[in-house]
């Protein structure tokens, strides 16, 4: 029996997650002071929109920072559908909490990092999203029938 062959996507995007999950470790497990020069771009925007639209920092820098969160895992989302397109929406989502859950586990002993519930939210809500823009534009592939076809009959002459 022949091996199916991998799209060629599904190898670009099991590559691709590798330098994903390493960016990802670093902005959310380096200690606060540098994963700083990130997470200073969402602050320096949410200050620009405060003072323009006359909205506390507060709201506009929770807002940001949620939005930030989505924007983070919408890759994690789009790589997995990618990179495994036979797997269902479930699986997706379902590794999209667990990473985030891991992350948020993970940073409740770090001195610097605060985990957060609303963190976790944003970042499923992401892979959800990335799920959802790849199932538009990715071929998914049905899975393959495990029925043994029948065999011809013999005709006796």
């Amino acid at each position: 029996m022949p091996s199916a062959r991998l799209p060629f996507l599904a190898i670009v995007a099991r590559v691709m997650l590798v330098p994903y999950g390493v960016a990802l470790a670093l902005i959310v497990w380096l200690p606060a002071t540098a994963a700083s020069k990130v997470t200073d771009i969402v602050y320096r925007l949410a200050q620009f929109v405060s003072s323009r639209l006359d909205v506390s920092m507060t709201t506009t820098y929770t807002l940001f920072e949620f939005l930030a969160n989505i924007a983070l895992f919408v890759p994690l989302g789009l790589l997995l559908v990618a990179a495994f397109p036979r797997n269902s929406a479930w699986v997706v989502l379902l590794l999209g909490y667990a990473t985030s859950a891991t992350i948020e586990l993970v940073q409740t002993v770090m001195p610097s990092r605060y985990p957060t519930l609303s963190d976790l939210i944003a970042n499923t809500l992401g892979a959800a999203i990335g799920c959802l823009i790849a199932r538009l534009f990715v071929r998914r592939h049905p899975p393959r029938s495990r029925r043994v076809p029948p065999l011809r009959e013999s005709v006796d002459a």
